[in-house]
């Protein structure tokens, strides 16, 4: 039975160590995928009910410890995607599936403040309506995604036999998916495991950080390829799980953040003393965060046949690379 069109229900009861604290932000808190705004919306809405209680709530009420809340949230309405004619670099195509290199800068798929000229938006040029609608109106054919400034390659569906089979190797970690990410500094050991559950920032609801408390489970596998320069390094990621800023998050969580990102930059200063000013304005000058999604592996939903692609980094990731080797 198709449910995408039912509410989502939530259940949260309060901690001891929450009594006295605002209801928004305990729902933030206890819900990492709603955010604090979308949360007060639905207070404001009556979307959220103290159990047992009749009371009209504020994003301001103050909680007590054990008290329960049911939180509804409404089903999406967004508006269908409409094709526009954007390049797609296509490494493979057959009648179930794609395999595409995402350019960074490009959004997967729309959203809030991209409503158009995303990744979405190009396929629906190019497969028409053979696209799977399993991923929903706004995400037909989407099996997984990559962050906006993130390049690489990416699983298309083009129907919903594919969609499934390849969501279930995806569930189940058969897909291979690894990464490169240009960083700064050297991890220590040159090879090891991060682990760590990753949830909302609790100082910034933006961000997304390792908690100690909540969150979803999330274990990233790395490797030193090789030093770059005296300040970098280029490492390999594997993914065993999928969270939301993963790779980002974990190499930031242990002193060695991806060189450009604008979120997670956390080692930075402790790079830059060994950099001269002309060198910190060339550094500047890339926009993006140095991750490339360089190989994917599956087994292909109809043939069995076990498919690998890879995908080298992009030109200005590799002169960015060269330009650090020197330092």
């Amino acid at each position: 039975m198709n449910t995408s069109n039912l509410p989502t229900p939530y259940t949260v009861v309060v901690p001891e160590d929450k009594t006295g604290a605002r209801l928004d932000r305990v729902l933030a808190d206890a819900l990492a995928d709603l955010s604090r705004t979308r949360i007060k919306t639905l207070i404001e809405a009556g979307h959220v009910v103290l159990r047992a209680s009749a009371q009209n709530l504020s994003a301001d009420h103050r909680v007590q410890a054990g008290e329960e809340y049911a939180v509804t949230v409404p089903p999406a309405e967004p508006a269908r995607p409409q094709a526009q004619d954007i390049p797609l670099d296509i490494l493979f195509e057959d009648d179930d599936l794609l395999v595409v290199n995402k350019p960074a800068g490009l959004v997967v798929h729309p959203a809030a403040g991209h409503a158009d000229g995303t990744l979405v938006n190009a396929l629906l040029a190019h497969c028409g309506d053979s696209l799977s609608g399993i991923g929903g109106v706004t995400r037909p054919g989407i099996v997984h995604r990559l962050d906006k400034d993130t390049s690489g390659l990416m699983l298309v569906a083009k129907n919903d036999q594919a969609h499934q089979h390849l969501s279930a190797q995806l569930a189940e970690h058969r897909i291979e998916r690894v990464y490169q990410a240009l960083v700064w500094g050297t991890p220590k050991p040159m090879r090891g495991s991060i682990e760590g559950n990753i949830g909302r920032s609790p100082t910034n609801r933006k961000k997304m950080a390792v908690v100690t408390r909540g969150g979803k489970s999330a274990l990233t596998h790395y490797r030193v390829v090789q030093r770059v320069g005296s300040v970098a390094s280029l490492i390999e990621c594997r993914l065993e799980t999928g969270r939301t800023h993963q790779i980002r998050v974990h190499l930031s969580h242990i002193g060695h953040p991806v060189i450009g990102d604008p979120f997670y930059s956390r080692g930075l200063r402790r790079a830059l003393p060994k950099i001269d000013p002309q060198a910190r304005l060339r550094i500047a000058a890339f926009k993006r965060q140095a991750l490339h999604a360089y190989l994917i592996g599956f087994t292909h939903p109809k043939s069995g046949e076990i498919l690998r692609f890879e995908e080298k980094i992009p030109l200005e990731y590799s002169e960015l690379m060269n330009f650090l080797d020197g330092i």
